[in-house]
């Protein structure tokens, strides 16, 4: 009795902490104005509750499949090719985001007083994050 608690506890666990990472992923990518912007581009300001709803329910999709294995009976290469091409097309849309909001980093170094270094500090974290990821993948994590 106590090991089932114990394993429905770790699940309660689990679970609530992955839906804190998704809001906070979420809110992320509403503050830096990705959907924003792709609702102002396309001019489809009236489907906002339709948006709200695809956004919430490839959340759980993407989780679902995160935790259980979903074979793809027949025609699984255009399925995947159609995924990669919409998740290609989503991170173009967050880059340019974030090219957005790099526009404010100018004004925050003048605020900070950050007189030298900023170019090394940038470039200090595109390093780390480049050797993490090449790290990740040649060491075979992500598999």
């Amino acid at each position: 009795m106590l090991t089932l608690l114990k394993m429905v506890f770790l699940m309660f666990l689990g679970l609530s902490a992955g839906g804190m990472i998704a809001a906070g992923v979420f809110a992320f990518l509403a503050i830096i104005g990705v959907f924003p912007r792709l609702i102002g581009k396309t001019g489809t300001r009236e489907h906002i509750l339709f948006y709200e709803t695809a956004i919430i329910l490839g959340g759980i999709a993407g989780n679902l499949m995160d935790l259980f294995r979903f074979p793809i009976p027949f025609g699984g290469a255009v399925v995947l090719g159609i995924f990669g091409l919409s998740v290609g097309v989503f991170i173009g849309c967050l880059i340019m985001s974030l090219a957005e909001t790099l526009k404010t980093l100018p004004v925050i170094v003048r605020r900070i007083h950050l007189a030298v270094g900023f170019q090394y500090l940038i470039l200090g974290i595109a390093l780390g994050k480049c050797s993490g990821a090449l790290l990740y993948f040649f060491r075979g994590m992500g598999s």
